[in-house]
């Protein structure tokens, strides 16, 4: 799914949380899991925060998720670039558990409103309504999600760990994984291989 690369309005925080904000792996994180990455943070509270890393694609397709839950996925269905879309390594909690991403505007059975543009579904009929051609107009599929304790996040972001930012719904929705931590650090100002050429002469 491609989608246009035009910057539209950044979503603001409401103050106090990091919700609906991008986490930026800073060059020196080194976690398996999470360097190089890009994590929408979709819940912050005084409880914890929980993600979804946006720029990490594992080896199976959004079809062959469909097909792992028996959804029909007759050529006649739908517009088909499902087929060619990767289902992201969410992050290393609940890897089994499905997480849709999508344009705000419709509800299913388990649909959270993030912000006016996006929103989180967890259940199978959204699937199901992809492969129909019925679904929203962009999505990303994820497994599993990111999740930190009470005051974890914030600790990591005072040791330098993570950069954050307004989220930007352009970018969650982009199928250019590669290109995500550079365009999201631009939304700072900053370039990340700066960062790392730094880091490498400290």
């Amino acid at each position: 799914m491609t989608q246009d690369d035009t910057p539209g309005p950044q979503y603001e925080a409401q103050p106090g949380t990091l919700a609906n904000q991008f986490l930026i792996a800073m060059p020196h994180l080194q976690d398996p899991w999470f360097n190089h990455t890009v994590t929408f943070l979709w819940k912050h509270n005084a409880e914890g925060a929980l993600g979804i890393v946006i720029n990490r694609p594992s080896t199976m397709r959004v079809a062959d998720l469909m097909e792992e839950l028996g959804i029909d996925l007759s050529p006649r269905r739908g517009d088909l670039a499902f087929h060619n879309q990767y289902v992201m390594s969410g992050g290393p909690v609940e890897k089994q558990k499905g997480f849709i991403l999508h344009n705000a505007g419709r509800e299913w059975d388990y649909t959270l409103a993030l912000t006016p543009q996006v929103s989180l579904s967890m259940s199978r009929d959204i699937l199901a309504d992809i492969a129909a051609g019925n679904g929203p107009e962009h999505y990303l599929v994820a497994l599993g999600c990111a999740g930190w304790d009470a005051g974890q996040l914030e600790r990591e972001i005072t040791d330098n760990v993570w950069l954050t930012t307004p989220a930007l719904p352009e970018l969650i929705f982009s199928d250019q994984h590669a290109q995500k931590a550079e365009r999201a650090a631009a939304l700072l100002g900053v370039s990340l291989s700066q960062l790392s050429s730094f880091a490498g002469h400290s």
